[in-house]
């Protein structure tokens, strides 16, 4: 047995406290060969495909999507099929959902709270996820990295474990550690899954010989047992403001309809009803177009939701200092106003 696969020292200490910080999280037990250690979520997704997928196989994808999520289908030689979300909550649709499994449909990926959108799903759409992934056998590939940033309801997370029990077997739940502390540059992330999904990922780290740094883990660590979660808390509470202060500048939107960012840190505008005016008049093209002209109109920067499969959105984001964030968004405003339609 290799070392990964033993997970031996800091490495399975740092399983250890992450199966625990998970069953207080969703209140079902967890143990350390349930849990992989990965350098970053985006590994953790990669081997979490890897291990569940093969080539053919088709896995259902909530459009708008993270640009890595189909590159990383394609890396395990499987095929995206997307399903749009229900505007305006950007939610899934499971009878859409339905429709789109074949005899192929190996896995879904679900992310809850959303990037780019801000989504969080509600407990009703994870339990008809939750069912539908047990009626058709298919394996759900929960990434929850923005769980600890909810602003809504309960202002607390919900994984499709907890509001779906039964569908624990058929699920794998993708998290950073390293988001939360603020050193994402360090890479350091886990899944949480079967034990052999567990064994066979950790056998194809072996093979590629990628661990996350000592120094991440350690951080990880300390936050766990000395900090008491004190950065997390800090972060959430700077965010929680951001997200308020954010919503009221947007809500001077004239032909946009407002964001909700009910989750994560982002605010995603639907700009459905401007674009196809000004597609119309020949004002723009696409959204890469509003985009730029924002950028130079502004000085500030988002991101077209073309990147994100979605011709009508665009992402802001508020993880900005607070002082940034509102004279951005302000100008933002009065940038889109001035296109408003006529």
């Amino acid at each position: 047995m290799n070392g990964i696969e033993s997970q031996p020292g800091l490495l399975g200490t740092l399983g250890g406290s992450i199966a625990e910080r998970l069953a207080a999280q969703t209140g079902v037990d967890w143990s350390t060969e349930e849990i992989a250690i990965t350098a970053g979520s985006k590994e953790a997704l990669l081997y979490a495909g890897l291990a569940v997928l093969e080539r053919g196989d088709e896995v259902i994808i909530i459009r708008p999507w993270q640009p890595l999520v189909p590159a990383l289908v394609h890396a395990a030689g499987a095929v995206p099929v997307f399903v749009d979300a229900r505007r305006p909550r950007y939610t899934p649709d499971v009878n859409s959902i339905r429709a789109a499994v074949t005899s192929r449909t190996k896995a879904m990926i679900i992310n809850s709270p959303n990037n780019p959108t801000g989504a969080v799903y509600s407990r009703t759409t994870l339990q008809e996820v939750g069912e539908l992934a047990i009626e058709f056998r298919i394996w759900i590939i929960s990434d929850e990295r923005y769980s600890r940033l909810v602003f809504t309801g309960l202002h607390r997370h919900e994984s499709i474990v907890v509001a779906h029990p039964a569908v624990r077997a058929r699920t794998i739940i993708v998290n950073p550690c390293s988001q939360a502390l603020a050193i994402s540059g360090s890479r350091l992330g886990y899944f949480a899954a079967p034990r052999a999904i567990v064994s066979a990922a950790r056998k194809l780290q072996g093979y590629a010989a990628i661990t996350p740094s000592r120094e991440a883990q350690q951080a990880a660590l300390s936050h766990f047992h000395v900090a008491g979660g004190r950065i997390e808390r800090e972060t959430y509470q700077r965010l929680f403001d951001a997200r308020d202060m954010g919503l009221n500048i947007l809500s001077n939107l004239r032909d946009v309809t407002p964001p909700r960012a009910d989750g994560a840190f982002f605010f995603y505008l639907d700009l459905n009803r401007l674009a196809s005016a000004l597609q119309d008049e020949g004002r723009v093209g696409v959204m890469d177009d509003v985009a730029s002209w924002l950028l130079k109109q502004t000085n500030v920067a988002c991101v077209a939701g073309d990147t994100f499969g979605d011709v009508n959105g665009l992402r802001l984001s508020f993880g900005a200092p607070p002082g940034a964030s509102a004279i951005g968004l302000k100008r933002i405003v009065q940038a889109l106003n001035s296109l408003r339609i006529k």
